[in-house]
């Protein structure tokens, strides 16, 4: 009776996670090519977005470049000639190896879900699998990262201060933004 009971507790507990992880998501994501990643997942990775993983960098005052090229460009953040060309240049190189390595996840991800697809796959191939994944999306989180920081470095504590307040983090909570791909 008590693992009836107890059951039935760890049960209603796993009932959100369920209903928002569950089998409507896991749809979601099943028509993609790659079954366990979402389309926007897969777009975001092979467009070199950051996906959150510079939040730390941002929202502790280490601006973006793609972020602080777009407030340059529609006239909300003064740069000089030369921070707009090192603000490019940081973007562009980001940019450059973030796709290189999202490419990298995505195949590496591929061949996962084609080896549970094909039912060969033992757990020596699945932990080596995901520790190949892991430390390609450790690379990843640091370019994206590093330009943060190198962005950092290009500007005043002025214009930080600017971009912190163009944002929404000067004060408060930072605003609600999406990132889109920059040519």
């Amino acid at each position: 009776m008590r693992m009836v009971i107890g059951g039935l507790i760890l049960l209603s507990a796993a009932g959100p996670v369920v209903a928002e992880n569950g089998p409507a998501k896991a749809l979601d994501a099943s028509t993609g090519e790659i079954r366990g990643l979402t389309d926007r997942e897969i777009a975001d990775l092979r467009a070199g977005l950051g996906m959150g993983r510079a939040r730390a960098a941002e929202l502790n005052g280490y601006p973006g470049p793609r972020h602080v090229l777009d407030a340059a460009q529609a006239g909300q953040l003064a740069l000089t000639v030369e921070q707009t060309r090192t603000a490019q240049r940081i973007w562009d190189d980001m940019a450059r190896e973030a796709r290189r390595l999202g490419d990298l996840v995505l195949q590496e991800e591929r061949d996962l879900e084609a080896q549970f697809r094909a039912g060969r796959i033992g757990e020596a191939d699945l932990r080596a699998r995901a520790m190949r994944i892991a430390a390609l999306d450790g690379e990843l989180r640091a370019v994206h990262l590093r330009a943060h920081l190198e962005m950092r470095g290009a500007l005043s504590e002025e214009q930080v201060a600017r971009y912190n307040q163009l944002r929404g983090y000067a004060g408060g909570q930072p605003a609600e933004h999406r990132h889109s791909p920059r040519p």
